[in-house]
């Protein structure tokens, strides 16, 4: 199996299949960060066909200074926020429960872990589903987010704080 890299590289040269190959490992992650960002499925799924269409178009100008994955989260990111501002902030309502809860003590902490995660500030938000979610390191997501690795530092130390707070017994 090819490595995100190379992957970039045989897309850049027209290569369908490989173009596949990535869409297939990242549209979910993106779908789920475009989520984190807008909380609208809707407008998550059109980051990920719009975020796919830049990789396609834009493999060739891929330089390699950072990770394949940094670089797709950036595009995503971008998208993200260009289509969050065309909409009526207040018209935005969190789209993450479609099914009933289940009463298992695990469903329910879930549940409330994901309400807390929602109730931060898009910038934490955003750092939290980059480190834990994505499973990308301070520095990738300082680079995605366009912020020096301190405040990255700063927002997960915030992001964490509240959410012990939150999620307190």
């Amino acid at each position: 199996m090819a490595d995100d890299r190379e992957l970039v590289g045989q897309v850049a040269r027209g290569n369908g299949r490989a173009f596949r190959a990535l869409y297939e490992r990242y549209a979910d992650r993106v779908f789920r960060y475009a989520l984190t960002l807008l909380r609208n499925r809707h407008l998550a799924e059109e980051v990920v066909q719009e975020t796919m269409v830049a990789v396609w178009n834009g493999a060739d100008k891929f330089e390699g200074r950072s990770q394949v994955s940094t670089w797709i989260f950036g595009i995503a990111r971008h998208h993200a926020y260009r289509i969050g501002r065309g909409e009526v902030k207040g018209e935005r309502v969190p789209d993450e429960e479609g099914e009933s809860p289940d009463p298992a003590l695990m469903v329910e902490q879930e549940v409330r872990v994901q309400r807390a995660v929602a109730g931060l500030p898009p910038d934490q938000r955003e750092v939290v589903f980059l480190a834990f979610y994505a499973g990308l390191p301070y520095e990738e997501i300082a680079r995605v987010q366009g912020v020096p690795e301190g405040t990255v530092k700063s927002r997960m130390f915030h992001a964490k704080k509240r959410l012990a707070e939150e999620l307190r017994p």
